[in-house]
């Protein structure tokens, strides 16, 4: 290939302003370049809470996004993942204390299912009773904060820190503890999605 082709396939190519979804103020994630605007779908870009709010504090929290749709020279996304680092789930365990996890796949109100991770750090060491308890109520309150939740609504309460919060308070009366985190939360169907492996599971059963 001569050169004057190489540098025309460069002159064609774009550069699209990656936007965050409405529920994140539309906040600019970054650019990617593509010489056809379809080879930008399905990308994804992570970035921190830090990052889109401007602040430090949010420097522990991965956010993954998806383009999902071009127009022009702009690329929107939806959300599908949060996730603490590994350093600073790292740092929050204790010697002689107990790290309680549990991993529930829910749907949202609207249809989307999703896995939610939270994680549950004693301020001493609990004995398998109290972990179970700890455990069961965990799920129980991850799969209530769904039924009751829209999607972009699950990931506010994540994202803002309401649904650690609500499991603290409700599992710190059956043990002490130290720290409640959602540790990461994925979505993993659309409603369209989750529409079409239900009419699947039919099909299949009624053969």
């Amino acid at each position: 290939m001569s050169e004057r082709s190489v540098s025309r396939q460069k002159q064609q190519k774009q550069w699209y302003t990656v936007q965050a979804p409405e529920q994140f103020d539309r906040e600019k994630l970054g650019e990617t370049p593509a010489d056809e605007s379809d080879k930008v779908l399905g990308r994804t870009i992570e970035t921190t809470l830090g990052d889109i709010r401007n602040d430090a504090s949010g420097n522990n929290t991965k956010l993954t996004f998806k383009i999902t749709e071009v127009a022009s020279d702009t690329a929107y996304t939806e959300f599908i993942k949060h996730e603490m680092t590994r350093d600073y789930l790292r740092s929050l365990v204790r010697r002689g204390s107990s790290k309680i996890e549990a991993y529930v796949t829910v749907l949202t109100s609207d249809d989307y299912r999703v896995q939610i991770q939270p994680v549950a750090l004693t301020t001493k060491s609990a004995d398998e009773s109290q972990e179970k308890a700890i455990r069961r109520e965990m799920i129980d309150l991850v799969e209530d904060a769904a039924a009751e939740r829209t999607f972009d609504d699950l990931v506010d309460s994540v994202v803002e820190g309401r649904l650690s919060s609500a499991i603290y308070n409700e599992t710190k009366t059956i043990y002490p503890l130290r720290r409640v985190e959602v540790q990461k939360l994925t979505l993993e169907a659309r409603p369209e999605e989750v529409a079409a492996e239900e009419e699947t599971s039919v099909d299949v059963s009624e053969d």
